[in-house]
This record gives C-alpha cells, sequence and structure tokens, in this order.
C-alpha cells in the first residue's frame, strides 16, 4: 500500500461518524452532513424555481439533509433579484419539480423561510411593494438589481402591529405551502441581517408595542412565527437557523448572548426538529457552547469545519450533524469525497451568484 492510499484511508475512517444516520425531529437522516442554505440567484425573474434550480439540487440529494436557499414568503419579504419564492401557484410547482428530483435520489430536503424586511430595494421587488421594518431605519449598505445595478437598500417603513401580526400568519402559509410543495420541512431564517434578526436587535427594532422595547419583546415575532409554522405542519418539521453576534447587513445587539439565550428559552416547548447554529463571529461569543446549553434538541453546526473538524464535533457529542455550504459548491458529490476521504474542490466565487448554470449546474 502506497502512503497516499494509506494517508486516504486513515481520513476515511476519522469522518465514518459522518456517514452514520441520525434523527433531526420527524426527518431521518442517512447520514450528518447536511447542505447548508446558500443563495444562488438562479430562479426566474417571478421567483418561479427552474429546472436548473432541480438539477442543481438533485446531484446533491446524496447529502443527509438539503437546506434549500432563503426564500420569500411574501413579495415584501424578497431581497434578490431571482431570488424563489413560495407565493404565488407557479412558484409552488417549481419547488415541486425541485423536491420530487431530490427524492427520486432517496434525500431529504427542507426550505429555508426568509422575510428580508429592510433588506431589498424597489428595483428588486417591483413598483408598490413595500419595504418593510420593525423601525423606519434604513439599512446601510448596497444591494445588487438586475435592473439598476448597485442600489442603496430602501428605507423601510415602519409595520403597524397588525402587519407584524400579519407577517407572522405569512410564515405558517409559506411553511404549509412549502409542504405543499414537497417539502420535507422547513427552517426559518433567524440571521443575517433579516427581518427576524432585526426584530431580535435592539438597534433595529425601536419599537414600543408587544414586539420591541425589552429582550422579552424582541424575540416575541422569531417566537410567534415558530409557532404559527409548527400549527401548519407540526414542529418536529420545523428548524430554526441563529448566529448570535451576527452584523450582517448592518444590524447588532449589545445584548446578543441574553437575547438568544431568552430566545431559546420561549422556543423550548415547541419541539422543533433542530437548531441550526452558526459559529459566532465574536471570538469571545461559543454559540455552540450557548445552543448545548439553550437547547434540548438536535444541532446542526455550521459555519468554518472541514470534514475531519467536522467529524470530531459530531463525535465529541457537539452536535448531531455539520451543514457544509462552500464545499457542496464545487462537490455535488461531497459525500462520496468524505467517504473516500478526499479533499474537496476549491469553488469559483466569480460565479457564486451569476445567472447562467456555469458553476451551478454539472456538465
Amino acid at each position: 500500500m502506497s502512503e497516499v492510499q494509506e494517508h486516504s484511508g486513515q481520513v476515511a475512517a476519522q469522518v465514518d461518524v459522518l456517514l452514520t444516520p441520525t434523527r433531526l425531529g420527524a426527518l431521518e437522516l442517512a447520514n450528518r452532513i447536511v447542505m447548508a442554505p446558500m443563495t444562488r440567484n438562479r430562479a426566474a425573474a417571478d421567483g418561479v424555481p427552474t429546472q436548473m434550480m432541480a438539477d442543481h439540487y438533485a446531484a446533491r440529494a446524496e447529502a443527509g439533509l438539503i437546506v434549500a436557499e432563503g426564500t420569500w414568503p411574501c413579495a415584501e419579504g424578497q431581497a434578490y433579484c431571482r431570488q424563489p419564492g413560495i407565493v404565488t401557484a407557479e412558484q409552488v410547482a417549481g419547488w415541486r419539480r425541485v423536491t420530487d428530483a431530490v427524492h427520486r435520489r432517496g434525500g431529504r430536503i427542507v426550505l429555508q423561510i426568509m422575510h428580508a424586511g429592510r433588506i431589498g430595494s424597489r428595483h428588486v421587488k417591483g413598483p408598490g411593494v413595500a419595504t418593510l421594518g420593525p423601525s423606519d431605519e434604513a439599512a446601510r449598505g448596497e444591494v445588487f438589481t438586475d435592473e439598476s445595478g448597485m442600489q442603496p437598500f430602501d428605507t423601510p417603513r415602519a409595520m403597524t402591529t397588525a402587519e407584524v401580526v400579519e407577517a407572522v400568519a405569512i410564515h405558517g402559509r409559506a411553511a404549509r405551502l412549502a409542504r405543499e410543495a414537497g417539502f420535507d420541512g422547513v427552517e426559518l431564517h433567524g440571521t443575517s441581517g433579516y427581518l427576524p434578526m432585526q426584530f431580535l436587535c435592539a438597534r433595529t427594532n425601536r419599537r414600543d408595542d408587544a414586539y420591541g422595547g425589552n429582550i422579552a419583546n424582541r424575540v416575541r415575532f422569531v417566537v410567534e412565527c415558530l409557532e404559527a409554522m409548527s400549527a401548519e405542519i407540526g414542529a418536529d418539521r420545523v428548524g430554526l437557523r441563529l448566529n448570535p453576534g451576527n452584523t450582517y447587513n448592518d444590524v447588532s445587539d449589545v445584548e446578543s448572548v441574553e437575547t438568544h439565550r431568552e430566545l431559546l428559552r420561549r422556543v423550548a416547548p415547541l419541539g422543533l426538529a433542530y437548531l441550526h447554529m452558526m459559529r459566532s463571529p465574536l471570538e469571545d461569543l461559543d454559540a455552540f457552547a450557548l445552543a448545548r446549553a439553550s437547547f434540548q434538541g438536535p444541532l446542526v453546526l455550521n459555519n468554518g469545519f472541514s470534514p475531519e473538524s467536522a467529524a470530531e464535533a459530531v463525535a465529541s457529542g457537539e452536535g448531531e450533524a455539520v451543514s457544509f455550504a462552500r464545499h457542496f459548491i464545487a462537490n455535488p458529490d461531497l459525500v462520496e469525497k468524505v467517504r473516500r476521504g478526499e479533499a474537496p474542490c476549491a469553488f469559483d466565487r466569480k460565479i457564486l451568484y451569476t445567472p447562467g448554470p456555469e458553476g451551478y449546474v454539472e456538465a
């Protein structure tokens, strides 16, 4: 046996734990390698998923679970051009082609529900569609638009209390439509500066009603969205993604640890399928330890893992599974490469968001 073959065998043995089955709520996973949600902007202009997307996800169906990209639950919730929705009959039918393709290959797939809130532009959503947020402060930064290039984020209109209640109901409806589209479950996008995180953070939530002010009020929107989604499809098919300390899209919260701890305390009785926790960008904040101490259900860990470090995290009990984003871009066969002990290929950042098949669908 050559030295290369011996090394490959040693690596494969180390990562075998990732290839064992596990269960996240009602979701039976063949392995612990999860495909993380990634915005790739390959839907049609009207938010209908394309055949190209069905081919992309089907090629990665060997993952224990695919978390499909952040998808808008209402027109006001769209952030990006060519981002898919889960609102119209045509969008549901488009997603059905995706889920059927994944299921035919034995995969499991859930849909990430993502209401962008104040992150958006009229050049993306079109005329007459409002940009809404917990408060009326615009996010600093710009967004790419197919129509007009880079544009500053719109200044949002602060949601009325009635509109907040309606947004909660919209999340429940999106979960129901996702199941009609064939998804095995849904995940609420609770990070990256989108609407749920805008409610969580004191700087973006300056409300004085029941959804703002103290921490207990600021977590209310997220809790109620999860309750609405669970009522529609069962909590054991609902996941939650969080990232304490995240500042993407101009959010910040000096009480991030306390806020997320209270949020997890409030959602504990729901019995969610899993918590998808990203590594915190703050050196002094161990998000995984916070999750393990505050959430009693299964944990999916994310951000910066190699197959080897992922295996160590699972073997130590830090999480039940690990999700990969960048590795799945250039490696539709990532699970097989892990099985063989091969290093994943690098991806080309320049074609992440381009509209065509290059770097998205394999030849």
